[in-house]
């Protein structure tokens, strides 16, 4: 989660007095006030507002908060110290005050404890009373880049990865490891390979996140990919694509013998069955015609020129 400057989000300086705080509160809570602010992250604006103040009003928050204050940006990745442990302060405030619980962040729950959720532990700042509190770590997002050939045959590949350890001064670091990932047979791009316990560590015992890795294809020699239908740029001579033919096709399970029809046009697709990706409906492969030309010299051009004066074609006649 990220470190949040609650002098910054009000305005204040970190010596600001209690008259201060209270003043800019009450602009910033006009200014973004949901029933009047036009401005379209106004309620978000104001809910931070809110947990800000809430903090900073109340001297024994304010004590808690600012012994993170001189190690810590605004926007940092956070997480509070192992052993943090908010009970020796006496915060006799009886609760929230400024807005409802629900809308107070992860971070200002890291520090001062739960958010009076059923069943949610935390800490009970009323009474002073320290219950166990525990929190799972955050899921992480990244993107693995694999061969085509692995979706067909099941891989198991061998990334490097910067993990997110705590320190003990309860400070994120990255660690660089190396991860063994399974690429399930049949894997199709965008789906997504869990590693679990792999995320950002817990907090007070709580388990660590997952690594969710995102699939993307590596350019492919030969084929586009498209759901889990493979597509094949077939070049034709035009003789065969006049005539038709019997050509040779490679597809990832082998080379095969494709019946070019006689009068094939550019771009035709021709279907191979079950020849895409694997899986319960394996997809199929398109062989796409693109009609090649041969390379171009005096031979070539009289034959070019005979078979002008020999056929009697516009291609262009339909735009007459």
């Amino acid at each position: 989660m990220e470190y949040k400057d609650y002098y910054k989000i009000l305005g204040v300086s970190k010596d600001a007095d209690q008259k201060a705080i209270k003043r800019a509160y009450k602009k910033l809570a006009r200014k973004y006030h949901p029933d009047v602010s036009k401005e379209a992250d106004a309620e978000a604006k104001f809910k931070e507002v809110g947990e800000a103040y809430e903090v900073l009003k109340d001297p024994e928050k304010r004590k808690a908060y600012d012994q993170f204050g001189m190690n810590w940006k605004h926007g940092q990745d956070f997480t509070p110290p192992p052993g943090w442990d908010p009970s020796g302060f006496d915060f006799s405030g009886g609760g929230y005050t400024s807005g409802n619980a629900e809308d107070f962040s992860d971070f200002f729950e890291s520090i001062f404890g739960g958010r009076a959720r059923g069943g949610q532990a935390g800490f009970d700042f009323g009474g002073g009373q320290r219950r166990t509190y525990a929190r799972r770590g955050e899921d992480i997002s990244n993107v693995i880049q694999i061969p085509l050939e692995d979706s067909f045959t099941g891989a198991t590949r061998t990334i490097k990865y910067r993990k997110p350890e705590l320190l003990p001064d309860g400070r994120m670091t990255l660690n660089e490891v190396n991860l063994n990932v399974k690429i399930p047979k049949g894997i199709r791009e965008g789906q997504h390979i869990r590693l679990s316990g792999q995320g950002k560590p817990g907090m007070g015992g709580g388990q660590a996140g997952d690594l969710y890795l995102k699939v993307k294809f590596l350019p492919h020699p030969y084929y586009k990919v498209e759901g889990n239908n493979l597509y094949l740029d077939l070049p034709v001579a035009p003789w065969e694509a006049a005539l038709g033919a019997k050509v040779e096709v490679p597809t990832p399970s082998g080379k095969v013998k494709l019946s070019v029809p006689a009068n094939a046009k550019q771009g035709q697709k021709m279907r191979l069955k079950g020849k895409g990706l694997p899986g319960k409906n394996p997809g199929d492969l398109y062989a796409v015609i693109n009609i090649a030309m041969p390379d171009h010299n005096e031979r070539a051009k009289d034959e070019w020129l005979k078979l002008k004066e020999k056929l009697d074609f516009n291609p262009r006649a339909h735009l007459s």
